[in-house]
């Protein structure tokens, strides 16, 4: 059988009997994972030992870099977190011949429900996050969806959620950010407080500094999210209602579409309540038995095409409603949907540009997995697409597959204030390559 084949077979099995795959092995491994997870989070959050032992975690990141400094310096340094930890599905071929840090930070280390913010270590994650912040009332403003993510990842390098057409993307939610220079000295930085660093550190994908921590604002939270599912039969019927929703003065907390084919989506706009209402009901998408939610909005599109009514209004518990696309993993081995989510950027010192105004909208499309329709071809259909998101003045979402040149990419973010400090601090450019030396194509496989 040849490797093309044996692909084929493989994302055969895993789309068409993926319950086999997931009763028999990933749910018992994920259930186990999880309780281990929940039970060494509460202990170490309710008996407050995380905030003590936090130093004693960053002078082991100190001394290590400070090792590398005694030494000849000839390698660049990295985290030592292996691929299979991170939720991408590239290797990091980089981390083979740099001087690998150990970064062992995971703790939650401060709740301040007074001025609503949490401090966290960079590798805690969002169910870790939403886990410990629902019995206190609180969530995170932005909450991006797959459970594993962490606060490192959407730091240094980027998050979007449903909630971003209102509060922006991760990095935009954060006021505060300790890390370990290449120097081994030790920083915080925000507005006020060493800003030009502050705001450099986000897209930086630790090219500045090892985080160590960092300062979330939070929100308060309430029981369930009223979701409403609008189907569209046209691509310019979704595109002017997900434009039009997005922009309200007073919009919905949450809004995203979902794509299924070139003419038909649904958009769904949701609002926390305490409450189940009559015009809907509860439906628990996060037990470990409901159908994948991007499979249950797709029933109501068909629904819709088939003469039923319109507008579905359900109520999703909190947390299965962030976690939503989590057990799917953004359906990575199929095409459709493409998901489709509103942002702002606001007018800030960073990579990121903005061209008019104190803020704009733009929508995250989300492509996942590889199309299969005959004579498709990965690196020409994506640089294509590089190129028109550059002459749009958009810009690439970098966990993703990034064939740009080294020019493009500078063409697409703004370096200017990233290459100043990288100029600056002590010892950066011999410590860590460009962004682009860690993002691009090369040097993932």
């Amino acid at each position: 059988m040849t490797g093309m084949q044996t692909e084929g077979l493989a994302e055969y099995i895993l789309v068409e009997y993926r319950w086999v795959i997931v009763i028999c092995a990933l749910l018992p491994m994920s259930f186990l994972w999880k309780i281990w997870s929940a039970f060494r989070n509460y202990v170490v959050f309710k008996m407050n030992s995380a905030p003590k032992q936090h130093d004693k975690k960053v002078k082991d990141v100190q001394r290590q870099i400070n090792e590398w400094l005694k030494g000849d310096r000839s390698t660049k340094l990295c985290t030592s977190r292996p691929g299979w930890q991170t939720m991408s599905y590239r290797q990091a071929i980089y981390k083979k011949t740099f001087t690998n840090i150990n970064v062992n930070l995971v703790d939650i280390l401060e709740v301040d429900t007074k001025n609503l913010t949490v401090r966290c270590e960079p590798l805690v994650t969002m169910g870790q996050l939403s886990r410990t912040l629902e019995p206190l009332g609180l969530a995170l403003a932005v909450v991006p969806e797959l459970d594993q993510l962490t606060v490192g990842g959407l730091v240094m390098g980027t998050g979007v959620e449903t909630s971003s057409h209102i509060h922006g993307l991760f990095q935009h939610i954060c006021t505060e950010y300790e890390l370990v220079l290449a120097d081994g000295s030790v920083i915080t930085c925000s507005k006020t407080e060493h800003p030009e660093l502050f705001y450099a550190v986000p897209w930086s994908y630790g090219t500045l500094g090892f985080l160590t921590s960092a300062v979330i604002k939070l929100v308060p939270a309430k029981k369930y999210v009223r979701l409403e599912y609008h189907p569209c039969t046209s691509l310019s019927e979704l595109s002017k209602r997900l434009s039009q929703e997005s922009l309200k003065e007073q919009p919905h907390q949450f809004i995203e579409a979902l794509l299924f084919s070139k003419e038909t989506g649904v958009l769904m706009t949701g609002d926390m309540v305490d409450e189940e209402g009559p015009d809907g009901k509860i439906n628990p998408i996060g037990e470990w038995y409901s159908e994948w939610f991007f499979t249950q909005v797709r029933r109501h599109l068909k629904n819709y095409q088939d003469g039923k009514r319109s507008t579905v209004v359900e109520y999703i518990p909190l947390r299965h409603y962030y976690h939503r696309h989590t057990r799917s993993l953004f359906w990575e081995l199929q095409v459709y949907p493409i998901w489709l989510c509103p942002f702002k950027v606001f007018r800030q010192p960073g990579q990121l540009r903005v061209t008019s105004g104190d803020w704009q909208m733009f929508v995250d499309v989300g492509i996942y997995g590889v199309p299969k329709a005959k004579g498709f071809e990965t690196v020409p259909s994506t640089r294509r697409v590089e190129d028109f998101v550059i002459k749009n003045k958009g810009f690439q979402m970098l966990y993703a597959d990034t064939y740009t040149t080294l020019e493009e990419f500078r063409q697409m973010f703004d370096h200017t204030l990233y290459d100043k400090l990288r100029e600056t601090l002590p010892f950066c450019k011999d410590a860590f390559p460009e962004i682009y030396g860690k993002v691009n194509r090369h040097v993932r496989k």
